[in-house]
């Protein structure tokens, strides 16, 4: 799950509030899964927690995350809506940490972690694709030990360099996330980062100058369905217009409600 900005205008005040478009992602083929791949954007009003609390009623399990603060709240015994969740969290943005302190001090600690890190993520360049359980097995033997060093490693720094300095805050920001940073190692179904969901909302961020804004709040729900319809069709290899205009003609030709799932991106079959 991940968040960006989605600029709404504010009636009555002549400018545009940021609203914000929630992406719930599914990814399963780095293991192997048989559900095909999408994302669902929801737009709220605004960043709080509350909103991904809602959005995520129901669900009980693991969720891939950024270190938001937000989402802290899906964590608690006193979670709305379910149980508390499991967090995975993402060794894509602890690297993007150090890589900020190495590419303007040229730290060497910097570059200590980022050599370590690669070596997680060579192991899992290996093993995609592979099923959960190669995954995990492959992980336990071969990650797991590397994980125990970098580990070792992040605490005698964070003992030798002021928490105060840039590096220092990138380290503890890394520490303050390390239970969540090891996650994937328990479950060869989750991924050693967010980068799918990532991807997805990229797009988003990329045409926010084309789209401008949305006109009101029911115009970002609006964005946010059809940016769920067009980034599930790309993910699925869908040409999104061909779909769109396909799906939207089968709806005024009177396709059956009962046989929404013939519609959805995945099952979606281009006329020769």
């Amino acid at each position: 799950m991940d968040e960006t900005t989605a600029p709404v205008l504010d009636p009555g005040r002549g400018r545009t509030k940021t609203g914000y478009l929630w992406a719930l992602a599914r990814d399963d083929r780095g293991w192997g899964g048989d559900d095909p791949p999408g994302v669902v954007f929801t737009y709220a009003p605004g960043r709080a927690g509350q909103n991904a609390e809602q959005i995520l009623q129901g669900f009980d399990g693991t969720l891939q995350l950024d270190g938001y603060a937000g989402y802290n709240r899906l964590t608690r015994p006193s979670r709305k809506g379910g149980a508390p969740i499991s967090v995975a969290y993402c060794w894509a943005h602890a690297r993007r940490k150090l890589k900020e302190v190495f590419d303007r001090d040229g730290s060497e600690i910097a570059a200590e972690g980022l050599r370590r890190i690669a070596e997680f993520y060579r192991i899992e360049s290996e093993i995609r694709g592979m099923g959960p359980g190669q995954r995990l097995s492959a992980r336990q033997t071969r990650t797991a030990p590397l994980i125990a060093e970098f580990g070792e490693w992040l605490q005698n720094q964070r003992r030798r360099i002021s928490s105060k300095s840039r590096l220092g805050e990138k380290l503890t920001y890394i520490h303050r996330q390390w239970s969540g940073l090891q996650t994937f190692l328990h479950d060869g179904r989750v991924e050693i980062d967010s980068n799918a969901v990532e991807n997805l909302i990229r797009p988003i961020a990329l045409t926010r100058k084309n789209a401008l804004f949305a006109g009101h709040d029911e115009g970002g729900h609006a964005w946010g369905r059809i940016a769920s319809l067009i980034a599930t069709a790309k993910v699925n290899d869908v040409e999104p217009f061909a779909y769109l205009k396909a799906t939207l003609e089968a709806i005024a030709s009177g396709h059956p409600a009962n046989r929404i799932d013939d519609l959805l991106p995945w099952n979606f079959q281009p006329s020769s």
